[in-house]
């Protein structure tokens, strides 16, 4: 399950992403980037909300959207 999400980011032409901002709950809110990866779905992208744990965003290959992946045992807030 997965919900798509507004976000900010620059792409590189060789599809790395930089992310600048994301938002949640009708809010901007800078984060902090992690790894990224490229695979059958999309580019997967590490974020951490500040005082949160980690998130993982996908910009699927099929849509060009952006969604918020759910953690196994965890609910998406």
């Amino acid at each position: 399950m997965s919900e798509f999400i507004t976000v900010d980011c620059t792409i590189g032409r060789n599809g790395r992403v930089w992310i600048h901002r994301v938002k949640f709950d009708d809010d901007w809110m800078m984060v902090d980037q992690g790894r990224q990866w490229q695979d059958e779905n999309g580019r997967h992208v590490l974020i951490m909300r500040p005082g949160r744990q980690v998130e993982e965003l996908l910009l699927s290959g099929e849509t060009l959207r952006w969604e918020l992946m759910a953690r196994p045992g965890r609910q998406i807030v």
